[in-house]
């Protein structure tokens, strides 16, 4: 009975070391995820540059 209990609690603590390790990895990812979505914005307000607003259907094009 003694041997089964050991089994089961190793089997469990394996599990719970892949999770620790897993929730790790994922938040290294989130992490990076998010520095490239801040530079891809930041690269993004750089060339946005001056917009012409007069071009929409509101406003008529006299060329």
């Amino acid at each position: 009975m003694l041997t089964v209990l050991i089994i089961v609690g190793i089997f469990f603590l394996i599990l719970i070391i892949l999770g620790i390790r897993k929730t790790y990895k994922l938040n290294q990812e989130n992490r990076r995820l998010n520095e490239l979505h801040a530079k891809q914005l930041e690269k993004e307000k750089e060339n946005e540059g001056y917009k012409d607003f007069t071009e929409g259907h509101l406003y008529q094009n006299n060329k």
